[in-house]
């Protein structure tokens, strides 16, 4: 089974692979909210935990372009986008996700969107996660400030994945999506070009192969039935 994590750009990643090798790339790429200032939301509240203040430059040089959209496309039989709403020029219409995140107030996102390329339905995963208000993961540290939970992506291979082997991550992060991929015994290739986030992504795959259970409280099988 091939599992593949690297530290390096997704552009030179993809070009490495022939066309349509894999049936689905799950992607979460980076847009820029506010970024300029590192503010963002109502009110001005400081990223304080971002991406952003790391290295500005570095951050706008890895943003998603039309190259980026051909080559994901090429690679790949189909595809889920999320932030696809800041990319509309690039897609073409197809199905919406909602990730309902059960908010209890509008200082930043109530819900997620991603396009998925499988149909025109538009579906939704409603799951709480803020802070310390969490339906899944409670108590566990994020290591990267868009941080999703493994049960999102789970819940996007129960009612995505059928018929898939191979699956695309370009923008890994913390690996939340290599960890449900893995679960769900799905084979992959990611990349993140981030060094400090690589690390950190590759210490937390390492803690889920010790411990498995820790994010599946129930048999992974039986668990996919409730995800529906």
């Amino acid at each position: 089974m091939i599992r593949e994590f690297h530290n390096k750009d997704c552009m030179a990643g993809m070009a490495e692979y022939p066309d349509n090798y894999f049936d689905l790339a799950i992607v979460d790429p980076p847009y820029v909210v506010g970024a300029d200032d590192g503010n963002f939301g109502r009110g001005g509240k400081k990223a304080k935990n971002s991406f952003y203040r790391k290295d500005l430059k570095k951050y706008h040089s890895v943003l998603p372009n039309a190259e980026y959209f051909k080559e994901l496309f090429r690679v790949s039989k189909n595809q889920i986008i999320w932030g696809a709403n800041y990319y509309p020029e690039h897609l073409y219409h197809s199905g919406w996700i909602v990730w309902d995140k059960d908010k209890k107030d509008g200082l930043l996102s109530m819900a997620e969107l991603a396009f998925q390329s499988l149909d025109k339905r538009v579906m939704i995963f409603r799951h709480a996660w803020e802070g310390f208000r969490r339906k899944s993961e409670v108590g566990v540290k994020t290591i990267h400030p868009n941080q999703k939970p493994v049960m999102l992506y789970r819940w996007l291979l129960a009612n995505y994945g059928e018929g898939c082997d191979k699956i695309l991550d370009t923008h890994v992060g913390s690996a939340s999506s290599l960890i449900a991929f893995e679960m769900e015994g799905f084979e992959y290739a990611g990349f993140e070009m981030d060094e400090d986030y690589y690390k950190a992504a590759t210490e937390r795959i390492k803690r889920f192969r010790m411990q498995p259970d820790m994010f599946s409280p129930q048999p992974a099988r039986q668990e996919r039935q409730l995800l529906r």
